[in-house]
Order: C-alpha cells, then structure tokens, then sequence
C-alpha cells in the first residue's frame, strides 16, 4: 500500500485542499477515485502518490479506481485552478467529469451529428504547402510551438488542418480540432469524418450523457485520434497529443462564462506547452491579440475566385426596415435565377421592444434592466432570466391600446421573407429554432441541398459554414453591436461582416449587402476593402495607448446583490487594496435576475497575481458578503465588460 494526495471533486471553496489517502501500489498521479468524504461518496483525483502521512491523522483508504486520466490534464487542471482563481475540485472537474453507467451498445454519433465533406484536393497551393510544412516541422520538434493560420474565407485553412492531422497520425500522434459553437460541428464532423472515417470522436454539449461517455472511452482508449468539438473537448482524455487545432479563434464563444472561467483558447496553449503539441489558430479575421503575438501562417486570398463585392446600403436613405429596397432587389435576383442567401440579424424574435406611443413606457423585466423581446408565440420573454407574460392588448401603465413593435428580430424577418417571397425556402438559424444538434444537422443539410434557399439567423449564420451556390450574403441590421459598452464592440462588428461576407460567392459570383446607419464607421470602412490587416494595426494602436490586451491582462471582478449600493462599496474597499494593478471603477451595470450588479476592472501584466489578491480579500470579507447576500466573481481575461 502506498499514501496518495487527493483533491476531492467538490465546489465547496472550504474544501479546497487535498487530503491524504491509503491505496494500493501502482496507484499514482491522474487516477481517479471513489472516497469517503465527511461521511459521504465522492469523486477524487491523485495529484501525488508516496506522500507523508499527517500527523495525528487516521488514514482512509480509497474505495475503487474508477479510471484513469492522462497525467498532462491533472496538470492542465492545476494550472487552470491557479490562473483563473478557481478551485483544484473545480478545475479537475472539467478533466474528470460524471460518467453515467452504461445501458446499452450505441454506433458512435459522429455520422448522426455530421454533414458531408469534401474530396481531397490534388494539390495545394504555395502558400498551403508551406503552412503545412512549418506545422510538420514543429510536430517533429516536439517542443509547444504556436501559430495562427490567417487567410480570407475560402483561402484553404480547413484543408491545412486536415494535412496537419494527417501528419500527426503518421506519426502516432493525436490531434483535437475545437470549433467555437455547435452549430459549426455538423460541417467540421461531416468534413473529418470523409477523412479520417470513425476514427472521429465528437465531444459538445448537444450530445446526451451517454454518447458523451461512449466518445470519451473511444478516445482514453486510442480507438479515436481526433477529436472535433466545442471548447470542453479541449479537456479530451487523449494520450499523446501532437496537434491542437483552434478554428475561428476570434469567437468569443471560447470563453466559459461560469467557474472556473477559462477562455479554451489559452487553455489550448497551456496544453500544447505541456505536451510539445503544435496549436493552430485559425481564422479570417483574427483578433488583434492573435494577430500582435502568434507566428503567422499567411494563405492570402481565396482560392479559385475572388472575394464578393460589398455594398453598403445607407438606411438614412431607405424607406424599408428590415428588407431596404437593395436588399429586396438582391433577394429578387435569388428567386429568378436560382442559387442560395444568407441573411443575418443579430436579434431573436419578433420584435426586441413593445412600445406604447401614448406615455412612452416600454415593457421591461420586472427582474432584469432589459426591455421583454416578443415572439411569435404572443408571449413577451427576457432573453437574461426566461421571464415570460401574455402580449398585452393595452399598456399596462396607462390602458392605451397605442402600442408599438419596435425593431425586428430573426422571426419577424422570416415572416416578411415569406410573404415577399414565397418561392424562396427559408431556414431560421437560432437558439429558439432548434432543439438538439442532431436536427440542427439535418436542417443545414437540407439547406445545401435546396436552390433558391434563404438561411437566416443569428451571429451563427456567420460562423464558418460553407455553401456551394450562395451569390448572395446580407447584414440586414449591421450597427447592433456598435454601441456596446466594450473595447472590443468594433472589432467584433468588423469580425461579424467580414465573416459572413465569406459565405458569398464561394465557387462563383457573389456579392454582400450591409444595411446601416452609419456607413462611415470604421469597422464597416475596412469590411467593404476586405481590410484585415489595416483594421488590426489601427485597433493595436488604439489598444497600446490605453493599455488593452495585448499590451496587458484585465481582471474583472464583478459584485451582485438585492440592493444597488452594497456592490459598489465592496468593490470600492477592494479598489484601495489591490497592488500590481491600474483600477477603473467600480462602476454599476444593468440588473439580472433580479440582482444589482457592480464591476471592477484591474489593468495588469501579472493577471494570476491580481487574481489571488481579489479572491484573498473576498474570502476576508466573506462574512460581510453574507450578511449583505453578496456574491462575487473573479474573471481573468474577460471577453466581455
């Protein structure tokens, strides 16, 4: 028998420490155990095996080895629990979740989940040889290298990520293949799998429990190498990683928004430095941080074709909301002469307010600061808490029945499409649309296989999917994120257009119609010229001057209560405290759930530093936090303020 350090898989932050057990030999770092904890059954993971026994202490025994995790992912968690200021219990969590008991034999989901792929190409391009080249020469290295793949839509990247794979096989490596949302999955999945066959595991969270632990075997086991999935499948139980792949590495979707927070892309670094993997980041448009720190891998322009024109229609100007009468022209053209739209509305629903013209009183959440989005349901809903209530027939507030609809969302677009073009099928890509990723699939199948097809939807229409037969691409709304509280609202307005202007004209004419009020803006100025690289060198600039990533780490430390001012004297006291740091703030933010909101923005080159000190002086004024029912977040790398 030997000692082992086990660090129990549990929230509690009381419990955050490891404790001793007994086990037999061979029983080492990474295996995972069943415990007795303060007289109940818990999960555990070994972190340390030969340990000394406490003083004074009787040593339990471990009560079974329930499986094991490679040993570079308890490190991978340790290091997550420290930098994000989470918990070991936490963090090892994502490394070694739940495993449901096993009911019965299933075929693996990759071919239910994924849509097809394309042939292999004879040849490569110049630029796409040497890519994979550079990629080869540091899988043989062996030592953490780091690139980002940049080139415009349509310029071959996917085609480099499957060479890369196909090299890190050869080589008796594997290889993990992230996609921001599950929405990109169906085509990624459809597109390795015509490569490599159900030597493909798919990990995300539209899979059930089972199927989630069926792919995770496979993979422990060896039987799959590469894994496609969204950014939990970062934490993939594979043994001898040689290749991580980060595809459209600007998609804020990569950041967990619960603890630990961890942004998967970092997280992708991290693991790759442990196991002198290669990270490919890739995309079209590649955030600034990206773009200023990673080797780059340049494919320049679309291969085959050139990029489609864009044309930006001045609402000032234009009678017709949300269909301008370009737009309803460019439509039209669809509909005579065959071929495919897609259409893009970052708002869900029928109308995002109801107004009343009588007392000006719009209806709002009773527990969040956001105006009710109305559906076709008749039912208003906050998209924050999921309140919902009966569309009224007369105001509440003053008994008109003078109501307006303010706006259009994703349904109301649908419904004017389907009246002004009958002859047009249309798809809606959205939360509300779909309710598994199995029937998500299905749709965007059809969709490649319908002439005179419109897909609409939100940000998810824009995100990487590839369409043979689209002529025509269109941002019906394109200000909605301009005037977002956040340093980064112009460049993911930049990102947003020039994405889904990729999805035009892949293998023939095309061109991309963007509706705005402000067509002077500076996103939409280099949007229009495909401008990358001149959009990235004048947001670094921006950012040098005020000290934004890259050229610093931010620490958000966010404060939510019942009453608005308890937040802010909180984050008042942490302000006098906290060293190593530029603070701004406190400063208020909208009401959620019912809970005032207060944040705290720390400037700093030593972001684990400053974490620890925050969740220090949390812990110390824990007492007073419950006394005000207070509750507090640390975030390291935020991607949204």
């Amino acid at each position: 028998m030997t000692l082992v350090s086990v660090y129990p898989l549990v929230t509690t932050r009381t419990l955050a420490r490891a404790f001793t057990y007994e086990a037999p030999e061979g029983v080492g770092r990474g295996a995972v155990v069943s415990v007795r904890l303060g007289g109940r059954r818990v999960r555990g993971v070994v972190v340390a095996s030969g340990v000394e026994a406490p003083a004074g202490i009787e040593i339990a025994s471990i009560e079974k080895v329930v499986h094991e995790l490679p040993a570079a992912l308890v490190d991978l968690a340790l290091w997550i629990a420290g930098y994000y200021g989470s918990t070991p219990g936490r963090a090892l969590a994502l490394v070694a979740p739940e495993r449901p008991a096993r009911r019965k034999l299933q075929p693996p989901p990759g071919a239910r989940h994924g849509i097809g792929g394309e042939l292999e190409p004879e040849l490569l391009s110049d630029p796409q040889t040497a890519a994979v080249s550079a990629i080869v020469e540091e899988l043989d290295a062996r030592r953490g290298a780091h690139f980002l793949l940049s080139g415009a839509t349509g310029s071959g990247k996917t085609e480099v990520y499957l060479q890369a794979c196909a090299a890190a096989l050869e080589r008796g490596l594997g290889a993990i293949v992230l996609v921001p949302e599950i929405a990109l999955a169906p085509q990624s999945v459809g597109r390795f799998r015509a490569r490599f066959g159900d030597g493909v595991a798919i990990l995300h969270s539209g899979l059930t429990d089972a199927e989630r632990r069926d792919e995770r075997e496979r993979i422990a086991s060896g039987e799959a190498r590469i894994v496609v999935g969204a950014r939990s499948a970062v934490f993939a139980p594979m043994h001898g990683v040689g290749l991580i792949v980060v595809d459209e590495e600007h998609d804020a979707a990569y950041k967990q928004e619960s603890d630990p927070r961890y942004d998967a892309r970092t997280v992708a670094a991290k693991r790759a430095a442990l196991e002198g993997a290669v990270a490919v980041y890739g995309s079209a448009t590649p955030r600034p941080e990206s773009w200023h720190t990673l080797r780059r891998l340049e494919l320049g322009g679309r291969l085959g074709g050139d990029l489609p024109t864009v044309r930006l229609v001045d609402l000032r100007h234009e009678a017709g909301y949300p269909l301008s009468a370009p737009l309803l022209a460019a439509l039209g053209g669809v509909a005579e002469q065959g071929g495919k739209a897609i259409l893009l509305l970052n708002r869900r629903g029928l109308s995002p307010a109801i107004h009343c013209r009588a007392c000006g009183v719009t209806r709002r959440c009773g527990s969040c600061d956001v105006a009710l989005v109305l559906h076709d349901t008749g039912l208003l809903t906050c998209h924050h808490c999921g309140y919902t209530e009966l569309q009224p027939t007369t105001c509440p507030a003053c008994g008109s029945a003078d109501l307006a609809r303010l706006g259009a969302g994703t349904q109301r677009l649908e419904k004017e499409l389907a009246a002004k073009f009958p002859e047009l099928e249309l798809f809606r890509l959205d939360a509300d649309a779909f309710d598994d990723a199995e029937e998500l699939a299905r749709a965007l199948e059809r969709f490649a296989a319908t002439d005179r097809a419109v897909l609409l939807g939100t940000q998810m229409v824009a995100k990487g999917h590839h369409f043979s037969g689209v002529t025509l691409a269109a941002v019906v709304d394109a200000d909605a994120g301009l005037a977002m509280p956040d340093f980064r609202a112009e460049e993911r307005v930049f990102q947003l257009v020039t994405q889904l202007a990729g999805r035009s004209g892949r293998d023939g004419p095309g061109r991309v119609i963007v509706q705005t009020f402000d067509p002077e803006a500076r996103p939409f100025v280099y949007a229009r010229l495909h401008d990358v690289a001149g959009f990235n060198e004048g947001e670094l600039e921006r950012r040098r001057e005020l000290g934004y990533p890259p050229y610093g780490h931010l620490v958000r430390i966010l404060v939510a209560g019942p009453l608005a001012e308890p937040p802010l004297l909180l984050l008042r006291e942490l302000r006098g405290r906290l060293q190593g740091c530029t603070v701004v703030g406190p400063a208020p933010l909208l009401r959620r759930r019912g809970r005032h909101r207060a944040q705290l923005i720390a400037k700093t080159d030593v972001p684990r530093q400053v974490a620890a000190q925050a969740a220090a002086l949390l812990a110390a004024a824990a007492p007073a936090m419950r006394r005000d029912a207070l509750t507090a977040v640390v975030d390291v790398d935020p991607q949204s303020l």
